[in-house]
């Protein structure tokens, strides 16, 4: 029930979520705290952890939006845009219930983990008007229709997205003396991936008024048929006259030859507009997109843990997971809509989790304190995604996190934290269908220990994203701004037996 209730995941890279505890919520920098959420984030240091068994439950609740700013100077012939150029395209996404599980059995020097989480995927958010780049595509058709009486256009768009990667974590730590140990383990990801699209209600607005588009495309290849018809007949009769000034052994008067000429050229424009109606019947009755993705991948993880004094240094690496998403679509052939040709039927859809370096530090300058420090690295352009668009990317991620936590008794500890996350974004590499920008987080929370065995724990997590604007199109006075929200609320027990 709680895997069926999953619908987001929040913090981390490109592809990968790190959001995996309220520990996390509560003070993000975790890469060498000492607890059950290590499972995860630290698994060596998990093994200074005392004997016994050890669970951690979280339960979080995610809500986001994700905005996208339009400009496309096709935009001002939508009926329901006021002669706008500018439109904005919100999506909005609720998880109710995020859920992760970390377990561990230690015994001697010897630590056995088990992890349930989200590590990947964006989650789950609806356009409820679409999209620009849907938009747009609508728009430009309205626009080179002008010829043919086509002076705006109307339509409804809708689009859905739904993509997470569920996680098995299994591994091993070892303690090879009282202050370093080891991890060693493997990440089963099971890729699941829903996304719909529609484009319908397409109607071309006309002298007399909004009509549907499939009976505009018959009517003007209708007038085009009479068109050629005509052009057909004046050719005949031009080619006979020609004809007859051959057979006298003379040459056809100038005028003629230039008629000819004139009647030829306007023949071939209109053959050309013609195959054009011909490769938009296909849109007649709007666009309908449904693919489900799904793919395994499996990827080892390793780790170490060191105790200095008052410090703690810890670091993990975990390698890149090969996930080929393969599409059951609704969509068979290619789309005047690039990004809806990722979604074609039997399509194999490279989505690699890249791997990910954390390197992290603890110091604890008086015992009820600790402070936390960490640095992430995501090595996406060394990832194999769709199109190859991790060639677009500028740079790697680099994520910087600081934290502290205050035991202000035996029961009550406090904390808080942030987080800085810096992507390689590309005008290139942006599109409307899936995108982040470069953000700044704060979290802070609260354990209560309740008793020896039970600690109960809360925190509240923000992300603030920066505005990303993309100008880089042919098209002069077209430009897309990206941006998004983000805002989690968790809550969670530690079992200790």
């Amino acid at each position: 029930m709680l895997t069926a209730l999953t619908t987001t995941a929040t913090a981390g890279g490109i592809l990968t979520n790190t959001n995996q505890s309220i520990d996390f919520l509560r003070n993000p920098a975790r890469e060498a705290a000492i607890g059950i959420d290590g499972v995860y984030s630290n698994p060596a240091g998990v093994a200074f952890l005392p004997e016994g068994f050890h669970l951690g439950l979280n339960w979080q609740y995610a809500h986001q939006t994700r905005t996208i700013t339009s400009v496309n100077p096709v935009f001002a012939l939508g009926r329901k845009n006021n002669g706008a150029v500018e439109k904005e395209y919100e999506g909005v996404a609720d998880a109710p219930c995020i859920p992760s599980i970390q377990a561990a059995l230690n015994k001697g020097k010897w630590s056995y983990q088990f992890n349930f989480s989200v590590p990947g995927g964006g989650g789950k958010c609806e356009f409820a008007d679409g999209l620009g780049s849907f938009e747009s595509v609508v728009g430009s058709i309205a626009h080179q229709l002008n010829p043919l009486g086509a002076e705006g256009y109307d339509m409804d768009g809708y689009m859905q997205g739904r993509q997470y990667y569920f996680g098995i974590q299994l591994g091993t730590a070892y303690k090879v003396n009282d202050d370093f140990s080891i991890y060693g383990g493997l990440r089963l990801l099971y890729g699941d991936a829903t996304y719909k699209a529609k484009i319908s209600n397409i109607h071309v607005k006309t002298a007399g008024g909004y009509v549907d588009f499939g009976s505009f495309l018959s009517g003007a290849t209708a007038t085009i048929d009479g068109g050629l018809s005509q052009i057909s007949a004046g050719l005949s009769q031009i080619n006979a006259g020609i004809a007859q000034y051959e057979a006298a052994g003379a040459t056809a008067p100038a005028e003629l030859l230039a008629q000819k000429a004139q009647l030829e050229a306007q023949q071939a424009q209109l053959n050309g507009t013609r195959a054009s109606m011909e490769a938009l019947m296909k849109y007649s009755q709007g666009v309908n997109l449904l693919c489900n993705q799904t793919s395994l991948g499996i990827a080892p993880i390793v780790g170490v843990d060191y105790r200095l004094g008052r410090w703690n240094l810890a670091a993990k690496y975990e390698f890149k997971t090969q996930i080929r998403m393969k599409n059951e679509s609704t969509v068979n052939e290619a789309s005047e809509i690039p990004a809806v040709n990722k979604f074609r039927d039997a399509e194999e859809v490279n989505e690699d989790q890249p791997a990910q370096l954390t390197v992290g530090a603890q110091w604890n300058p008086i015992d009820p304190i600790r402070v936390n420090l960490g640095w992430h690295y995501f090595f996406d352009k060394d990832a194999d995604w769709y199109g190859n668009t991790q060639r677009l990317l500028d740079h790697n991620t680099n994520e910087f996190l600081l934290g502290a936590e205050w035991d202000v008794n035996d029961r009550l500890t406090v904390s808080v934290g942030g987080q800085l996350t810096r992507y390689g974004l590309s005008d290139q590499y942006m599109n409307d269908m899936s995108f982040v920008t470069s953000s700044y987080s704060l979290g802070f929370g609260a354990n209560y220990k309740v008793s020896d065995v039970v600690t109960l724990k809360a925190g509240y997590f923000s992300t603030n994203y920066e505005n990303y604007e993309r100008k880089d199109y042919p098209t002069a006075g077209v430009s897309d701004t990206f941006t998004r929200t983000n805002r989690v609320l968790g809550i969670g027990c530690d079992i200790n037996l």
